[in-house]
């Protein structure tokens, strides 16, 4: 499980160091993508894989399944961590989620996310995150 809002720099050529607690969670190998809200996510290969599978039995006549697929698939990589612990972030992805230089690395239950330090910030003063609202959504799903 990952927890926990971390900051980091990511340097000129990609790399990001991982807090050390989130690598040991990660394993040798695994996997970055696209995800919702202009962030990147980072998924142990077992996360990966009932992902791939919910996502697989899914009806491909979907539109919303098309999309998605190709948004989540067509970017992602498999990333392992050199022996000072960093990962180089695809370019691709880079700019996807406009990592420049500061980053939040952000830990949620069984994946991680790493945000641009300042669109991080943005969120969380923005009515995304109305804590009524989220109490009530909370209380719908019986938490």
């Amino acid at each position: 499980m990952f927890y926990g809002e971390y900051n980091h720099t990511i340097d000129q050529k990609g790399r990001v160091i991982l807090p050390s607690g989130f690598r040991e969670n990660l394993g040798d190998k695994f996997m970055v993508a696209k995800w919702l809200d202009d962030c990147l996510s980072v998924f142990p290969a077992s996360e990966w894989d009932k992902i791939q599978e919910k996502i697989a039995s899914q009806p491909s006549t979907a539109l919303e399944i098309r999309k998605f697929s190709r948004m989540f698939f067509a970017g992602a990589g498999e990333l392992q961590p050199d022996k000072q612990g960093r990962v180089v972030i695809p370019t691709n992805l880079r700019d996807y989620a406009s990592l420049d230089k500061d980053i939040v690395v952000v830990g949620v239950s069984s994946r991680i996310e790493i945000w641009d330090k300042q669109k991080w910030l943005t969120y969380n003063e923005s009515d995304d995150m109305n804590m009524s609202d989220m109490a009530n959504k909370l209380s719908e799903l019986g938490i």
